[in-house]
């Protein structure tokens, strides 16, 4: 006879040991990988930007499983000072950075590596590092101060870009064969000195080739993978996989050429969006995506002028103005995506303002980690705009501050922004009479004109002030 009684116990046991199961499972650290391109527009990825002449499919896919993030910053906008303010969610600006025969992070400075290594994880490193070593041209010996030394378990890499010698792999510690040849300095025609096959003479190792450094970085991040999903360590993975591309040199390999409608540089990010695709793909195969938080974005701005978009049809910022190094919008206004499976809602899209320095905290809050007095200091979190709890109007973060590449400062706060000089106080270049004729302040209104046209500073000197006083505050506190 069938018993009502046992049958709603028995169903309301499984009811409870599921709601268990789940909650322990949403409970649980998740793998952590962070994907950061180098010199990638804001305009470059067609779910950034519908008009782009690139195809990106697989960045294009995170977007449609993940949260599109349309005022994301680096903290600053070039490579080095962006990856310090990344990985240490401290502005770069409060350190005087010398990466050339220097560890830039001093010892004792918490990374998000030491912070997931304390939190139990295995912890990973692929790619360009561009914070330096301690004599990081002498070959034989350990290098000291990178990423071995900050928090990283293992480390395979470069030690800066591809078009600055001397080039080297290095694993852990040491070079994996030192620079004993040499290459000739590189320009392709038809591009500006340092566009298309851009890199300068110097020392080349025998076992490496510039154009085969990005995929081996793939494969080398394909087996960290594969290691992690097929061992028995219990520990989730933090993997950082920091691409030196589409930066120059841009160097697409045969099966990449003419497949985009913007020339070397379309056809060399069409093959980063192919590298991406191949790490998502081994994150499937080894088990290993349902359960991993992805962070894709890009370090700074493109190298991409006016010409290059009348040339080509193709707006590397997305309408956005400037490039790498630029205090305008795009020298650090970076495409930023977040896939979370079952935590982060697919296809959702955030116009909240935060900075990669933010990605410290949000890693602390998601592991219940605590931050010691004195580390992360320019770190918020942005957990609560991830699982849909931020309360909408409220932003998620104080003012963002950051220094361009010739000095100039920048503030944001809500939808002001102030830079602290006339022009770009980057790479992009005005007339000389007209800069001279320029007014030392600009200020912009975001939400009206994303595309900085109308300096206001005139219209509201005591927004100027305002955002000065601001900006002092953020500089001289810590």
């Amino acid at each position: 006879m069938f018993d009502c009684v046992k049958f709603a116990v028995r169903l309301a046991s499984l009811v409870l040991g599921l709601a268990l199961t789940v909650a322990g499972v949403a409970g649980e650290k998740p793998n952590v990988v962070i994907i950061l391109t180098d010199d990638m527009g804001y305009g470059d990825p067609g779910c950034y930007n519908p008009e782009s002449k690139i195809p990106t499919p697989h960045i294009d896919g995170l977007a449609r499983e993940g949260m599109r993030f349309t005022d994301a910053h680096a903290p600053g906008p070039l490579c080095h000072v962006s990856r310090y303010g990344l990985i240490t969610g401290r502005y770069p600006f409060r350190k005087k950075i010398q990466w050339k025969n220097n560890a830039v992070i001093d010892e004792g400075r918490m990374t998000i590596a030491s912070l997931l290594h304390g939190a139990g994880y295995d912890t990973a490193m692929v790619g360009k590092w561009h914070l330096g070593f301690f004599e990081d041209e002498k070959f034989e010996g350990p290098l000291r101060g990178g990423p071995a030394d900050r928090g990283f378990d293992t480390y395979f890499g470069i030690r800066a870009s591809t078009d600055i010698p001397p080039y080297f792999y290095i694993r852990g510690t040491k070079a994996v064969t030192p620079p004993s040849g040499y290459i000739e300095a590189n320009n392709t025609p038809g591009w500006t000195a340092i566009q298309g096959a851009f890199s300068r003479e110097g020392g080349i190792a025998p076992d490496l080739k510039l154009e085969e450094v990005m995929p081996r970085f793939t494969e080398e991040a394909i087996s960290v993978i594969r290691d992690h999903g097929a061992g028995d360590s219990g520990n989730p993975l933090m993997l950082y996989l920091a691409y030196p591309a589409p930066h120059t040199p841009w160097l697409p390999t045969e099966a990449f050429r003419g497949g985009s409608e913007a020339g070397s540089y379309g056809d060399f990010v069409h093959m980063v969006d192919h590298q991406i695709g191949e790490v998502m793909k081994a994150l499937d195969q080894a088990g290993m995506a349902d359960e991993t938080l992805l962070i894709f974005t890009a370090d700074n701005g493109p190298v991409w002028y006016e010409a290059d978009v009348e040339k080509y049809g193709h707006d590397s910022s997305g309408g956005l103005r400037g490039m790498k190094a630029d205090a305008w919008e795009n020298g650090h206004r970076m495409p930023f995506i977040v896939r979370w499976p079952g935590r982060v809602k697919a296809g959702a899209v955030s116009d909240d303002t935060i900075c990669f320095t933010d990605i410290f905290a949000t890693l602390a809050e998601i592991t219940d980690s605590v931050v010691p007095e004195g580390q992360a200091p320019d770190s918020e979190s942005f957990l609560s705009v991830l699982n849909g709890s931020q309360e909408e109007g409220t932003p998620v973060r104080g003012p963002i501050a950051l220094q361009a590449g010739r000095g100039h400062f920048m503030i944001r706060s809500g939808n002001w922004k102030l830079i602290t000089g006339p022009e770009s106080g980057g790479f992009s270049k005005i007339d000389k009479a007209v800069a001279k004729s320029l007014p030392q302040r600009q200020l912009y209104h975001l939400g009206e004109d994303v595309g900085e046209t109308h300096n206001l500073q005139a219209e509201f000197p005591d927004k100027v002030k305002e955002l000065e006083a601001a900006l002092t505050l953020i500089r001289d506190s810590e």
